[in-house]
């Protein structure tokens, strides 16, 4: 649950962001070999960020030890193509030095 982890502020092994649509993000991540998505504990639904930045901000007084950036590509679902493995991965900084 999100506040469980801006309460405690645990040493995450990694964060994985996945870029749903345009300014749609998903938060994964894995603590102590235990993997699972955020979810929002009001809700009981799955925490939707609108910006990296508010991920940063929301993970900012965790230790990370790895982050990434998933970008499922919507092409082929445009094309009419079948379902491809059309993912792109990219390593980020929790810690912006911006």
């Amino acid at each position: 649950m999100l506040q469980d982890i801006m309460a405690t502020e645990p040493n995450i092994d990694m964060a994985s962001v996945e870029s749903h649509e345009m300014s749609v993000y998903i938060l994964r991540l894995t603590i102590a070999g235990k993997q699972g998505v955020v979810y929002e504990k009001s809700t009981q639904r799955l925490k939707v960020f609108r910006s990296i930045e508010q991920v940063r901000s929301t993970l900012g007084r965790c230790i990370v030890a790895k982050a990434e950036l998933i970008h499922r590509s919507p092409f082929d679902e445009m094309v009419g193509n079948p379902q491809s493995n059309n993912i792109m991965v990219l390593p980020f900084s929790i810690h912006s030095n911006v």
